[in-house]
């Protein structure tokens, strides 16, 4: 599985590159803190909702600590989506949040 750390996530977004980030927390944890611009679809729901998602793009997933988006990942690439896991997830991520 192809995994950006936090660092990496938050240099691509300082440098301007547009990231197709999905937050698969749950919904109170991504009310405390989130990366800015962020699609949230709780991991529960992934499955439900990927029709919502476009397999020409790229997508990095982002949990906690790395555990859940991890699985999203397994179930996005399974279903044929390009996926990268953000190792150490918002635990781990430095920059700007909302």
């Amino acid at each position: 599985m192809k995994q950006f750390s936090a660092k990496e996530v938050e240099t691509k977004l300082n440098q301007g590159n547009a990231l197709n980030i999905i937050d698969v927390r749950e919904v109170d944890e991504v009310k405390e803190r989130k990366i800015p611009g962020v699609t949230h679809i709780p991991l529960g729901l992934l499955e439900f909702r990927m029709h919502e998602l476009d397999k020409a793009k790229e997508y990095v997933m982002v949990c906690r600590s790395g555990g859940r988006s991890g699985r999203a990942c397994q179930l996005l690439d399974s279903h044929g989506f390009k996926v990268i896991n953000m190792a150490g997830g918002m635990d781990s991520y430095e920059g700007k949040t909302e």
